[in-house]
């Protein structure tokens, strides 16, 4: 196995970010952060059309470092650096994962807890096995929310549920996690990669400038007006008119088949 804590594999225009430590259950260690930094910058320069972020050896990711709390508890590390570490070294990772312009899919195969659930949500889309688990329980190890908890959680499933899930610890099953909206799909563990792979292909031969254009457009708009909407999907609109992929999806809806868009 490779000694990296995050690997980053582009393949037919996907880049895929894999959190690599299992022995940890792919804990969000200061490590996993700053590769998560570096594999999203190294898949931006790429050909990638969309993001994949999954975790090795049956988990997703188990949420916060234990080795760094027991640090702390020690004190090894104090209290700013401890600070630092959920501000800068972990924030920073979610903002990039968060902040990508490609669309990004979380694989959810195991467990996603605490920080590591925050990873899979700050992701555009979810994708689940019948086998993953979702919990925000900060509060089992005593602790308020972190990695942007507060900003993700209430955006998905409002505010009373999300505190709720965050006051109780509850750890949701998939089918539970899609019905508050935090799964997009559940899939049987035995069909999870083909089925997710169909998925993903998907969203990757998709009209790419288009889709980038939607997401920082969905993503504004909920902090927009209806008119300040509009007027942004509209200079949006400008640019996507003048693509490739606009002419070809254009000239395929007129021509009765299929496009074939090439993220141009």
């Amino acid at each position: 196995m490779s000694e990296d804590a995050v690997l980053l594999e582009v393949e037919d225009e996907v880049a895929t970010v894999t959190l690599n430590r299992p022995d940890t259950r792919n804990a969000l260690s200061a490590e996993i952060a700053d590769g998560l930094v570096d594999a999203f910058g190294d898949a931006g320069d790429s050909d990638a059309r969309a993001v994949v972020v999954e975790g090795a050896g049956g988990a997703f990711s188990a949420g916060g470092d234990v080795n760094a709390m027991a640090e702390r508890m020690a004190g090894e590390i104090s209290l700013a650096e401890a600070v630092y570490q959920i501000n800068d070294v972990l924030g920073s990772a979610m903002a990039r994962v968060a902040e990508c312009p490609l669309p990004t899919i979380a694989k959810v195969d195991g467990p996603a807890f605490g920080a590591g659930a925050n990873l899979a949500v700050a992701c555009d889309v979810q994708l689940a096995s019948a086998d993953a688990k979702i919990s925000f329980g900060f509060r089992q190890v005593g602790l308020g929310v972190d990695t942007g908890t507060s900003y993700f959680l209430p955006r998905i499933v409002g505010e009373n549920v999300a505190k709720e899930l965050v006051f109780t610890g509850e750890l949701l099953d998939a089918e539970k996690a899609a019905e508050l909206g935090l799964f997009n799909h559940v899939y049987p563990a035995a069909e999870f990669e083909e089925l997710a792979g169909e998925f993903v292909e998907q969203i990757a031969t998709g009209p790419t400038i288009a889709l980038r254009n939607s997401k920082r457009l969905i993503q504004q708009g909920l902090d927009s007006s209806l008119a300040e909407a509009m007027a942004d999907e509209a200079a949006a609109q400008a640019a996507v008119f003048e693509s490739h992929d606009h002419e070809e999806g254009a000239t395929a809806f007129m021509e009765g088949r299929r496009p074939e868009f090439e993220g141009r």
